[in-house]
């Protein structure tokens, strides 16, 4: 059961990194893209959209590991315990937060997938700026990405953390502090990438 349990949660950490993360860096990239206006994110979404085999990626490189992902995600959310001799508060406060965002990033992961994805699957919607400034034309949605995408890049950067200490590269104290420093920088970096990208569809 232990090894079940071990061979899990490094499965879940290695996923949540690779691809998954990689995956939504190279996304926020692209949105990042409508900063210099709308010919330029409808270039770089087109590139991505006409990549050889795109449909066999998106399934093996983004949809399975996420629902894998997922699943997994919430299998240690019921198994998994604080350890505050070993991690401290502040590190069980981030266990908590990991939870809560895994949760509110796969709620708006298929709500941001439903809303473009499979409406241009459809064929309701085009890949185009116009899509998200639609989207995001409405507060409450705006706001909703907002959350979203922090939420989303909380989860991704406090999980590099978890990755880092569960694949036993940050073993010392003093590493895992350098690592939080790190994967901190790694959110605020993603994050204005991300929430940059949302105000220039608006």
């Amino acid at each position: 059961m232990e090894n079940r349990e071990f061979f899990m949660r490094r499965l879940h950490s290695l996923l949540g990194v690779v691809p998954i993360g990689l995956f939504l860096v190279q996304h926020l990239v692209i949105n990042h893209f409508a900063v210099y206006g709308a010919d330029s994110f409808n270039k770089a979404a087109q590139f991505m959209h006409d990549l050889p085999f795109r449909i066999l990626l998106e399934l093996f490189i983004i949809f399975i590991p996420i629902l894998f992902h997922a699943v997994l995600g919430v299998y240690i959310v019921f198994i998994a315990k604080n350890n505050v001799k070993r991690y401290g508060f502040f590190r069980n406060w981030m266990f908590y937060l990991q939870r809560i965002t895994g949760i509110i990033t796969l709620i708006f992961i298929v709500w941001h997938v439903w809303e473009t994805r499979v409406q241009i699957g459809l064929g309701n919607e085009q890949l185009e700026f116009g899509l998200m400034e639609n989207i995001l034309a409405s507060p409450v949605m705006f706001w909703f990405y907002v959350v979203g995408v922090i939420s989303t890049t909380f989860h991704f950067a406090n999980g590099l953390w978890s990755f880092l200490v569960t694949w036993g590269i940050t073993v010392t104290p003093r590493s895992q502090r350098i690592a939080t420093y790190a994967t901190l920088l790694v959110f605020l970096a993603v994050t204005y990438i991300g929430i940059r990208a949302l105000f220039a569809f608006v």
